[in-house]
């Protein structure tokens, strides 16, 4: 999609003012994805596409301009620089504190850190998470700390898709539909971008509107359930979901855990867990052998402190990857 006149915004001084200028001119945006486990693309969407969320946001939120937002990721990732522009546009004031703040927007690996870090940073703050599963076990801690915790899952092409407390309970985002087609999820919503700007890449949507962007997960009882990208791991001749096996251990753990395949001589790959609590290994195994199938149960058991994240504070696979891969060849499996 050739689009010379969409405004490059994370290139300018300063973004948020020129997200504002470019809504007055009606001129469209470009906005890179982040890359995390694909080829970054540049997603192209227009001002409204954003701005007829705001409402829905505020209210969700409690955000009004007396509001007080920490918002300490980098403008360069597409979730933050919409809360910063979301927070300019209401008229609250963006702070650089977390003990200064009313509500602050976070991924799930931030809000963590911070719990560890800073345990009362956050007491009383209305935290808001996105870019990866917000897990029962962080929503609890957060909870017990005081932290009032809302998370929502969406993407660059789609913007909101759904809304919760956290990731086993989200509910369609206001004016979003979801179905799910071969369980991949389906979007049909005002908030999805318009295409993308590289002219060999294209965005998945059929005659009637419907979008997606590869994501599994079903719709149950009114309730969108997001196993993520599909992420194919072939060993043994046999191809295994990493989007069918993550949840699995998630919900049995009290850390981190990440699939991801490692090359194998004789097995192309081995599916490995790597987690962030030693602790974690003997129940994990336990519980894989029995709610997975034999292909879907992890060969390598991997421990890491912590999980690496991109600049914008998502889990980083391939640097989790090349981690492991390291930790494997020191002889240390956890």
């Amino acid at each position: 999609m050739p689009t010379p006149e969409a405004l490059q915004v994370l290139g300018c001084p300063d973004p948020v003012r020129a997200f504002a200028d470019a809504h007055r001119r009606h001129q469209l945006l470009a906005l890179p994805t982040s890359g995390t486990s694909a080829r970054p693309r540049t997603v192209v969407r227009t001002t409204d596409s954003w701005v007829d969320s705001f409402d829905h946001v505020s209210e969700l939120l409690g955000i009004t301009a007396s509001s007080r937002v920490w918002v300490p990721g980098p403008a360069t990732a597409t979730m933050n620089l919409f809360a910063a522009t979301h927070a300019d546009w209401v008229g609250a004031r963006r702070v650089d504190d977390p003990v200064e703040a009313s509500h602050a927007h976070l991924t799930p690996a931030t809000l963590r850190r911070v719990m560890t870090d800073r345990p009362s940073a956050l007491a009383g703050v209305q935290v808001v998470t996105a870019g990866d599963r917000l897990e029962s076990a962080t929503y609890d801690d957060a909870t017990a700390a005081g932290i009032r915790v809302s998370h929502y899952y969406g993407a660059a092409e789609l913007s909101f898709v759904a809304w919760g407390e956290q990731a086993d309970r989200l509910r369609p985002f206001p004016g979003v539909e979801v179905v799910t087609r071969d369980g991949e999820l389906w979007v049909r919503s005002p908030y999805v971008c318009q295409g993308y700007a590289e002219p060999d890449q294209q965005l998945r949507r059929d005659a009637e509107g419907w979008v997606s962007v590869g994501d599994r997960g079903d719709t149950v009882d009114g309730r969108v359930n997001v196993r993520g990208r599909e992420g194919g791991i072939t060993t043994s001749g046999a191809t295994v979901l990493v989007a069918d096996i993550e949840p699995v251990l998630r919900a049995e753990s009290t850390g981190d855990v990440v699939v991801i395949g490692l090359p194998h001589p004789d097995l192309g790959q081995v599916v490995a867990a790597v987690v962030t609590r030693r602790d974690d290994v003997p129940h994990l195994q336990e519980a894989s052998r029995r709610l997975l199938d034999v292909a879907q149960r992890p060969r390598r058991w991997i421990h890491l402190e912590a999980l690496p994240l991109t600049h914008a504070g998502k889990v980083d696979r391939v640097a989790v990857a090349a981690a492991a891969a390291a930790v494997m060849g020191s002889g240390d499996r956890g």
